[in-house]
């Protein structure tokens, strides 16, 4: 049965680009064949692996606008600590391809919140790099303070979640290129809640520690705009 299950979902996804190729490729192909000779999108976008997050289907974009790393946790370990895919994909984001902007998303019920709130040894202990790599978002956890299993729930995962894009952002800051980008007001530095079940998305102010929402976000750019 579980052969079976896997040719039927390895089926589903060949049957898309199927699709892909006869349907939707034929209504953007200008952009296809611009985006043949090369790329330059604008931001970075750092993203959980979870399958239930999208980012260019939240953000309304197309191929080529955003620059995606993804990972167990959306996680971005300090500069030094875990010398690698995560680190090499932002310097080339940065220095490279001269992103503008980078953006940390994390997302309601995240599977490595829920593990880092209430390891589990019998299922870590099978995974030890996940293990080792969920030390990297650590001190979000010591924000919120020590929570028993019994705490473990939707809140508390979100506040985690929360937390633990505004520590990834701090680590982000230690990455050289990025440091210089933002010494020469080059860069912004963002980071997100997204709320799967409702859609919506929260965008988390640095100073205050708190969400506020898109078009408060909107706001406060607009008004630094002007100013400048």
């Amino acid at each position: 049965m579980a052969a079976t299950s896997a040719k039927e979902s390895l089926i589903a996804l060949l049957r898309g680009v199927e699709k892909f190729n006869t349907e939707v490729f034929p209504e953007k192909q200008n952009l296809f064949e611009g985006l043949a000779e090369g790329q330059s999108p604008s931001t970075l976008f750092i993203a959980c692996a979870d399958s239930r997050v999208n980012p260019t289907l939240i953000t309304q974009t197309d191929p080529g606008n955003l620059f995606v790393l993804r990972n167990i946790g959306n996680i971005v370990p300090a500069y030094g600590e875990m010398l690698g895919g995560v680190s090499s994909a932002i310097e080339y984001a940065v220095q490279a391809l001269g992103v503008s902007n980078i953006i940390v998303c994390g997302h309601s019920n995240c599977g490595a919140m829920m593990g880092l709130l209430d390891p589990d040894p019998s299922k870590l202990d099978k995974m030890p790099t996940v293990k080792s790599w969920l030390r990297n978002a650590e001190a979000a956890k010591a924000v919120i303070g020590a929570l028993n299993s019994t705490d473990v729930g939707p809140a508390a995962v979100r506040s985690l979640a929360e937390q633990n894009v505004l520590l990834q952002i701090s680590h982000l800051r230690t990455h050289p290129s990025v440091a210089a980008a933002l010494a020469q007001n080059k860069l912004i530095l963002q980071g997100w809640f997204y709320d799967i079940g409702t859609g919506e998305v929260m965008v988390l102010d640095e100073q205050s520690r708190k969400t506020i929402s898109i078009d408060e976000a909107i706001d406060h750019l607009e008004q630094s705009k002007t100013a400048a």
